[in-house]
């Protein structure tokens, strides 16, 4: 805490003598009394009595007195207290004086000195903002007085100050407080929305699982029997093969009037129309078998259920193409598909995660596009050990206000019944897992493009 000492002293008054005798009492000649101090000490035993140190300056107007004051906070070394004379014709009064100085420095301690009643207390009271700063002086004055009212003043002033001192100190103290709190409370938030954002990404990796299991559970009762529809597709192609001979061969050998009635149900049965279609019927349904064994194998391709979560060496395009595989019902007739493939490298990483991603980003893109349809482009590319895919929709596009908040946990710009705002959370938080980074571009009624770039060793 630093010692703040202040014994500067201000008299205003017209009166040069009064100066005169302020100096004498607050400042007077100190080697006029050693003299008499040290005989006294030597006669009577007494310890020398204590002077006054008061550093004074005079002022024989109010004006030239504000302008003293103004210079001494310019130079940071205020006055403590002033004595002021009350009548100082033909400038301003003591009243003015003190108004004019208080609102230049409010700490500045007065003393009104005054022979007359010029004002009467009310007057003053009603005119200054007195608060504690205010003394009165009645002329003639008294010196011990004086030196009371001086060593008084000066003491309140160091006092106000060193408590002004405490006050900033404490007000900093609790500025840095409250600083701290703050970033407490930020921490919180952050904290609080991180474990939102992992209990949504839980929630969600959750009902992967499940739906893993399903998978798993449907793509086994699905194989079991799509194995023997195949197997009869395949004994059916042959017994047609088989009856449609013996039929022929049957007609080779009627003669008379059993080859005209052969001919006749023939006609009437259209075998002839049934012998070219039922081998098409049997094709046909072939490639249906087929085509289930095909999406079985990517909905297990896809969530990687016989995998695991391993990490392993992975190529991005079978990943795509199992997508667009399983998304086919929904692309077919209004999305048109370009695929802008380039070669790329296999990559480290966890496969049913980054298929994962690459689901919810067609998915997203498919649902903008809307029932009116478009274009999805999908294009990937490698550069300095990175691969990148590009999911770009000509749909509806993402308002300038939704863009910033895109990836923000449960936040969604579809109805409640279309999805759940977890989507691209988790799939930004896979990509950052693998050391990537998952980025937007969009203008609203032009569509849509989200970047995925991975490395090609994780964490790279």
């Amino acid at each position: 805490m630093p010692m703040l000492i202040n014994r500067r002293v201000l008299l205003v008054d017209d009166a040069p003598a009064i100066h005169e005798d302020f100096r004498k009492i607050l400042a007077p000649d100190k080697s006029a009394h050693q003299d008499l101090d040290a005989t006294e000490a030597l006669i009577f035993g007494a310890a020398p009595r204590p002077t006054a140190s008061f550093e004074l300056a005079s002022a024989f107007q109010g004006q030239q007195a504000l302008e003293m004051v103004e210079n001494a906070l310019q130079e940071q070394r205020p006055y403590a207290l002033a004595f002021i004379d009350m009548r100082m014709p033909p400038g301003w009064d003591g009243v003015e004086t003190i108004a004019r100085l208080w609102e230049r420095d409010p700490d500045l301690q007065v003393v009104i000195c005054t022979a007359y009643s010029d004002y009467t207390w009310e007057d003053v009271l009603e005119r200054l903002d007195v608060r504690d700063r205010l003394l009165v002086l009645k002329k003639p004055f008294d010196n011990i007085e004086v030196l009371q009212m001086a060593n008084t003043l000066a003491a309140k002033w160091e006092m106000a100050r060193q408590v002004a001192w405490q006050m900033g100190e404490l007000e900093s103290e609790v500025r840095k407080g409250v600083a701290r709190i703050s970033h407490v409370e930020q921490a919180l938030e952050r904290g609080a929305q991180e474990r939102e954002q992992l209990e949504g990404q839980l929630l969600h990796a959750e009902k992967l699982a499940a739906v893993g299991q399903l998978a798993a559970g449907v793509a086994h009762e699905i194989n079991s029997p799509m194995g023997y529809v195949s197997s009869n597709l395949t004994a059916l192609e042959d017994y047609l093969g088989r009856l449609m001979a013996y039929l022929e061969a049957t007609e080779r050998m009627a003669d008379g009037d059993l080859g005209d009635r052969l001919r006749i149900l023939r006609d009437e049965l259209e075998i002839d129309v049934l012998r070219e279609e039922l081998p098409q019927v049997v094709q046909e349904s072939r490639e249906g078998v087929m085509r289930v064994r095909q999406i079985v194998r990517d909905m297990k391709d896809l969530s990687r259920i016989d995998a695991g979560q391993e990490w392993c060496w992975a190529d991005l395009h079978p990943g795509i193409e199992s997508t667009l595989n399983i998304l086919s019902s929904q692309l077919k007739y209004k999305v048109e598909v370009v695929r802008d493939f380039a070669t790329l490298p296999s990559i480290q990483c966890l496969p049913s995660q980054i298929n994962q991603v690459i689901m919810n980003l067609v998915v997203n893109a498919v649902q903008a596009l809307g029932e009116e349809g478009g274009r999805l482009t999908l294009r990937t590319r490698t550069e300095d050990g990175r691969v990148s895919l590009e999911v770009e929709d000509t749909g509806c596009g993402i308002s300038v206000e939704s863009l910033p908040r895109i990836f923000d946990p449960f936040f969604t710009t579809k109805p409640p019944e279309s999805g759940t705002g977890l989507g691209l959370t988790l799939s930004y938080g896979i990509v950052k897992k693998h050391g990537g980074s998952l980025s937007v571009q969009s203008e609203p009624g032009k569509g849509t493009t989200f970047r995925m770039e991975l490395p090609v060793l994780a964490g790279a």
